[in-house]
Order: C-alpha cells, then sequence, then structure tokens
C-alpha cells in the first residue's frame, strides 16, 4: 500500500488529487494538510511514501518547506505557476503537475514516483526497496479496458506496439495499453529492458534464445531491428 499525504491551502484542490487516487488501488490517503507547517508536524511524528505538495500557500511556502525535510518522501509538485518547474529539480521532485491537471496526467506522476528507484531507501517509505538488484521490481499502474491494473515490472515479458497504443504481455495474461511504448521506455529501468526493435521492448532475463534476427520468449518471437542489432549482441559478446 502506498501511503500518501495531499499537502494544499485549496479545499478543491483536496478533493480533486484524493478523488483520482481514490480511482486506483493500493494508495491510501494518509491526511489533509492545509499548510507547510501543518505537513511539517504529520510527517514528523508518522511514515508516508508519496506527498501531493503545492507551492504557493501562506506561511511557507511549498519548495522552502521541502528544502527543511533532511529525507522527505517522494514529491509530486502541484501548482497553478509553472515558471517554478525548474526550481524543483534541485529538490529532487518526483514530477510537476500544472494545475489544472487530468487524471491521466496524475496517473503518469504516480507512476513516476513509485517506479522511481534511483535510490534504494526512501524515507518513511513503508513500501521502500533496499536492495538495489530488486530495481526490476517496479510497481506501476497501466490503463487497459476502462480499468487501471496495477502491475510489478518483474513479471512483463515483453512490451508491443500497437499503433497509438501498446500490448503489455505477461505470462498468463496481455493488456493492450492506452500509452505509446515510447512511455514504457521511458519508465523501465534500462538495466532490465531492452528496445530491441522500433516496435518492440523485452524484459532481458525473459530472454530464452537468441538466434539470427529473432528472440524468443516462451512461445513468443520478437524481431530484432536492424538499428537494433549491435546493441542486442552486447548481451553475448560482452
Amino acid at each position: 500500500m502506498i501511503k500518501y499525504i495531499i499537502v494544499d491551502d485549496e479545499p478543491l484542490a483536496h478533493d480533486l488529487i484524493e478523488g483520482f487516487c481514490d480511482i486506483l488501488p493500493h494508495l491510501q490517503l494518509e491526511h489533509h494538510c492545509y499548510d507547510a507547517l501543518e505537513a511539517m508536524q504529520f510527517l514528523n511524528n508518522n511514515q508516508v511514501d508519496l506527498m501531493f505538495l503545492d507551492l504557493n500557500m501562506p506561511k511557507l511556502s511549498g519548495f522552502d518547506f521541502l528544502r527543511t525535510l533532511s529525507n522527505p518522501p517522494k514529491v509530486i509538485v502541484t501548482t497553478a505557476y509553472k515558471e517554478f518547474a525548474l526550481d524543483g529539480y534541485e529538490l529532487d521532485i518526483a514530477d510537476y503537475l500544472l494545475k489544472p491537471f487530468s487524471f491521466e496526467r496524475l496517473l503518469k506522476a504516480v507512476n513516476k514516483a513509485i517506479g522511481d528507484n534511483s535510490q534504494s531507501t526512501t524515507s518513511n517509505n513503508s513500501a521502500e526497496i533496499t536492495n538495489p538488484s530488486h530495481a526490476a521490481n517496479k510497481r506501476f499502474f497501466v490503463k487497459g479496458d476502462k480499468k487501471y491494473h496495477q502491475v510489478d515490472s518483474e513479471d512483463i515479458l515483453f512490451i508491443e506496439a500497437y499503433g497509438n497504443y501498446t500490448k503489455v504481455y505477461f505470462k498468463e495474461e496481455m493488456i493492450i495499453s492506452h500509452e505509446k511504448i515510447s512511455y514504457y521506455e521511458s519508465i523501465l529501468d534500462n538495466q532490465h529492458f531492452m528496445r530491441v526493435h522500433k516496435s518492440f521492448i523485452v524484459a532481458l532475463d525473459k530472454i530464452k534464445l537468441i538466434e539470427g534476427n529473432r528472440i524468443s520468449i516462451n512461445e513468443h518471437e520478437i524481431p530484432i531491428g536492424q538499428t537494433y542489432k549491435s546493441l542486442v549482441s552486447k548481451l553475448y559478446n560482452s
């Protein structure tokens, strides 16, 4: 379960974020904070994995508050002021949502935040990753068939482009996702996944056989694109 808080001085913003997050399983709201000082007090006594943080608040701005935290949870900034986006990069925020934002945009931000394994641990994280070798075990949400499936990247066999959609293959099922293949290339760990064709990304540990211009994964045959041959060859020539 991913525990989160909302830090925003606008009640309508709380309603919007909570409503969107209620659609997603495994997201659990821990507290509504209406200014940074309230959030500071809550975080001193409670553990959370994710924080939705507004910037323009009374008493203490969102970024100034964030600078006071020695080991903050993952942060998704929510603000109406795009000119502050660059300031967030030095604070290692997970994503930056410009109000008003859609559910799909929030979903991408949540996927990015909970799938970010750049650090081996995160503060106050009840679902923390403690071993870098487990970096492939990212969880994220896939929209398909009007449902939102939480998946673990360790279970993915390969991904196939399907027009403006993608097919995400698992051992027992396939989900048609509403994202392009470039989206998955950006969020999946390149130590565990490789683009081998303009239309295919494969999980390296699921490869059974490489022969000629084909990769075998279970009963599936995946083509190797001409421009990707040299990259694939490094798997067995290194």
